[in-house]
């Protein structure tokens, strides 16, 4: 950490205002002044009232519901950003919305993650700083550098502090295989594979298990919990084919459509997300959700992209801490 620094400025959207407000806990740092209105016909104005010429400014804004609303807050924030004289502006998105849409799996669709890259780049980001992807080739999406983090880092630390014993880390469906590897090798235990068929957008029907689960200890952890069908249907099968406690982790809490209501139903002991996205009242209530802070990574990865430093240590230093 580092003491007040002038020459930055860390500005929140209203996607995720506690935390950027976390983020410059770590930092020793104000949160950057601006005003975020609507005008009655629903058009977003944002002035920044802090002077930002010649400075280092980062904007925290993921692009979580309402999707397209806070994307265009994001634009008009780098926009205001780069008309203000700032030096080098970073579009901070610890939820990158649009990430899936990242192919034409068939004719006549856009491929609007790539779409999204470039509103952001043409609205005056410099650079981008995102976690969790959903597929790594998207950096390549972007024509600007992109520092792309890994919620695996606050992930791991929490459930290794947990000492699970006779652990089998699950990959939830054959594109998963990678991270739930990274989480074996962090935390030990054997791994095991689900193979799955997705039926619809909303339905998955989990098939095969690819390693031992019975009498075990079971952890599936995934970058996004969306519908949560594929969580809940792997956890089921896992529980009969003779699992004993089910552990989920994942970075993204979206927890769209009945995902909660299937979350309830499905065999899982804890779900464990990250803040990238804030959970909303209702979600929060029920209880079965517990939220790990990504903010002093973010806030880290911050302090050495404007020191200049390398992001990619961060990685190296975590696992030697493993």
């Amino acid at each position: 950490m580092f003491s007040t620094d002038d020459s930055m400025k860390v500005f929140a959207g209203s996607s995720n205002p506690d935390l950027a407000k976390k983020v410059c806990t770590y930092l020793k740092i104000p949160l950057g002044n601006a005003e975020i209105s609507v005008f009655p016909d629903g058009e977003k104005h944002i002035r920044v009232e802090d002077d930002v010429r010649g400075t280092d400014c980062f904007v925290l804004q993921s692009t979580c519901r309402p999707v397209d609303e806070h994307l265009v807050e994001l634009l008009i924030y780098l926009d205001c950003l780069r008309r203000a004289s700032a030096r080098r502006i970073t579009a901070v998105i610890p939820y990158f919305g649009y990430a899936r849409q990242d192919r034409k799996d068939e004719g006549r669709v856009p491929i609007t993650a790539k779409l999204v890259a470039n509103l952001i780049a043409t609205a005056g980001a410099d650079r981008v700083l995102a976690i969790d992807l959903h597929a790594h080739q998207l950096q390549g999406f972007f024509d600007i550098p992109v520092d792309h983090l890994t919620g695996e880092l606050v992930l791991s630390k929490y459930f290794k502090e947990k000492s699970i014993g006779n652990l089998t880390v699950v990959s939830p469906d054959v594109g998963n295989i990678k991270t739930a590897s990274k989480y074996t090798s962090h935390l030990g235990g054997d791994l095991a594979i689900i193979h799955k068929r997705r039926m619809s957008g909303s339905e998955i029907k989990a098939y095969e298990i690819i390693g031992k689960v019975k009498g075990r200890n079971v952890l599936m952890c995934d970058d996004i919990i969306a519908t949560a069908g594929t969580v809940c249907g792997a956890a089921e099968l896992v529980k009969e084919r003779g699992a004993e406690k089910i552990y989920v982790g994942a970075t993204h809490g979206v927890f769209a459509a009945q995902a909660l209501e299937k979350l309830k139903k499905a065999p899982i002991d804890e779900v464990v997300v990250t803040d990238t996205i804030p959970l909303t009242e209702e979600t929060q209530k029920t209880g079965l959700i517990k939220v790990l802070s990504v903010a002093d990574m973010l806030g880290e990865a911050i302090r050495r992209i404007h020191k200049n430093e390398s992001v990619s240590e961060m990685f190296k230093e975590s696992d030697n801490k493993m």
